[in-house]
Formats: structure tokens, sequence, C-alpha cells
């Protein structure tokens, strides 16, 4: 590996799937203020909201999205903004 081509704080991680609680160790350099302790080490942890365990895509589990009551909140909300 080509030397001094990393960042200074670029450190094994733990990402965390904050969905179904699954985690993954990888390197990163992301900021992080939360730490979390895996097999009696201490990481820095960086929280998901969906990851490859969680997505619908690779899981075949698809949710139901409510499209359409955002849209009737979204009009219902700047109906006086819309021309007649």
């Amino acid at each position: 590996m080509k030397k001094d081509i990393h960042p200074e704080n670029y450190r094994l991680c733990v990402f965390k799937d904050m969905s179904n609680d699954e985690w993954f160790i990888t390197r990163s350099c992301a900021e992080t203020r939360d730490t979390i302790e895996v097999e009696g080490q201490e990481y820095p942890l960086i929280k998901l909201e969906i990851s490859a365990s969680s997505h619908p895509f690779y899981t075949g589990k698809m949710k139901l999205v409510d499209t359409a009551g955002r849209v009737d909140k979204f009009r219902n909300r700047y109906k006086k903004f819309q021309k007649s």
C-alpha cells in the first residue's frame, strides 16, 4: 500500500444498522462521538438508518410507504398558496 494516502484518522469503526441492530466493522475516517465495545475492544460507532441487512432490495421484504397520505398532507398544508 502507498504511504501517506489515507487521512490521519483512518481507523476501524463499527457501523450499526439501528433498525435491526446488525453491525459490521470496517475502516472509515467519518467523525463520530459515540463508541461501542465489541469483543473487549472499543471502536468508534457510526449509526445507520438502513444498510444491506435491512434494505428492501436486499432482504426481499417490501415496506408499505404511505406516499398518498404524505401528498395529501402537503396539499392541505399549502392549500392557501394554490391558485384557484
